[in-house]
């Protein structure tokens, strides 16, 4: 259990991860935009994928699967991006995103940023 606490830890004191400084308000966004089947392949060649449904003014429903990593989640997306446990998935194109994922190795402790590219599969 410390171990699950000491990743979420590390997770939202993460910089890179930490909400977003802007004083913008939740907006609805163009649901187009994000929802439908999303993949790429971190650098290591672990491969992922993230479906995001039921899009509605600026919620979404996602379902993120990395080998041995399944989760659901609600999300609310804000200037472009969303997070889900200690991910974030950023919008920074038409069908291109940008995913981070804070990672614990479990023989040192350390953690690392893993950054992927996804795109919208069509």
């Amino acid at each position: 259990m410390a171990d699950l606490l000491s990743i979420l830890s590390t997770a939202y004191k993460s910089n890179v991860l930490s909400s977003t400084s802007s004083s913008s308000k939740y907006v609805a966004v163009d649901s187009s935009l994000y929802q439908g089947s999303w993949s790429g392949k971190y650098p290591d060649g672990k491969k992922f994928s993230l479906d995001v449904s039921q899009v509605s003014g600026f919620r979404a429903q996602i379902h993120y699967q990395s080998e041995g990593t399944s989760q659901y989640q609600q999300v609310l997306i804000k200037d472009g991006s969303f997070r889900f446990g200690n991910t974030k998935f950023t919008l920074t194109d038409v069908g291109k995103a940008q995913v981070k994922n804070v990672v614990t190795d479990p023989a040192t402790g350390s953690t690392y940023l893993d950054t992927a590219q996804a795109t919208l599969d069509t």
